[in-house]
């Protein structure tokens, strides 16, 4: 299903990617050594609730997960790349974080994710690829304009990665938004421009470059969540919400 908002939709849309930005930025603050990723799930379950706010996460099935999910935020450490299921793991000095959080207010949903580095532990190549996957999503965001395709938009994130000599895994990408968290179209981190749905006004759209340093491959953790890198190596991940507009995409995840 692809969903065209309407503008009282769009209008919506909007506040739910404030919440999204704000819950986000303030998790990253308390995020120092010895938090608990249990505590950041709690943090962000409360200000869900606070907000009047639903979590996409807390029911959510899908086929490649061992669901329901259980948990309001993804917390993905080093090797963990992708729906890092909150567990009793204290954080450490030079950890590579990634929070993914979608909420849903009033019937419309936004999406993003951020990766930063724990502490002041020095590790420049872990802050060079957080970089790549900003700057990929910035690539991306800039091809999104209405009568472009989603194609244009893999192409834009998948030069970025592979100019830098990241591998690039096409399984898991981008999305549709809207009314629910998972819709068409599919956003590759790779593909051909020009192909694809054409981008029309109203669209919603996450889109979201990861990385591992050196492998394409996942594995999966024995909780039925968890995405690694399949050599261990450490991996970064970014995303936006944004909407096509008459003038080309809104980024609606952005921190104040």
């Amino acid at each position: 299903m692809i969903e065209i908002l309407n503008p009282d939709e769009l209008s919506r849309a909007k506040q739910t990617g404030a919440l999204v930005a704000d819950i986000l930025q303030s998790i990253k603050a308390r995020s120092t050594v010895g938090t608990n990723l249990l505590d950041i799930d709690r943090w962000a379950r409360t200000m869900i609730i606070e907000a009047g706010a639903k979590s996409c996460y807390v029911d959510y099935a899908p086929s490649f997960g061992r669901g329901p999910f259980g948990h309001y935020i993804c917390t993905s450490v080093n090797d963990a790349v992708l729906h890092g299921l909150p567990h009793d793991y204290v954080l450490a000095d030079g950890d590579l974080l990634t929070l993914d959080l979608a909420v849903s207010l009033r019937g419309i949903v936004a999406d993003s994710a951020i990766s930063f580095i724990i502490g002041n532990a020095p590790s420049p190549e872990s802050a060079a690829m957080i970089a790549v996957t900003e700057r990929a999503l910035a690539a991306g965001i800039a091809a999104a304009r209405p009568g472009a395709r989603i194609g244009d938009i893999s192409f834009a994130i998948g030069t970025v990665l592979t100019d830098a000599g990241y591998p690039v895994n096409t399984e898991f990408g981008g999305h549709g938004v809207g009314s629910t968290m998972h819709q068409d179209p599919h956003i590759a981190n790779s593909g051909r421009p020009g192909r694809g749905y054409k981008l029309r006004p109203g669209l919603l759209l996450a889109l979201e470059p990861w990385v591992m340093a050196d492998t394409a491959q996942l594995v999966t953790d024995p909780d039925g969540w968890t995405l690694r890198s399949a050599t261990g190596c450490r991996t970064a991940h970014s995303e936006h919400t944004i909407a096509i507009t008459g003038d080309g995409a809104e980024i609606l995840t952005l921190p104040k």
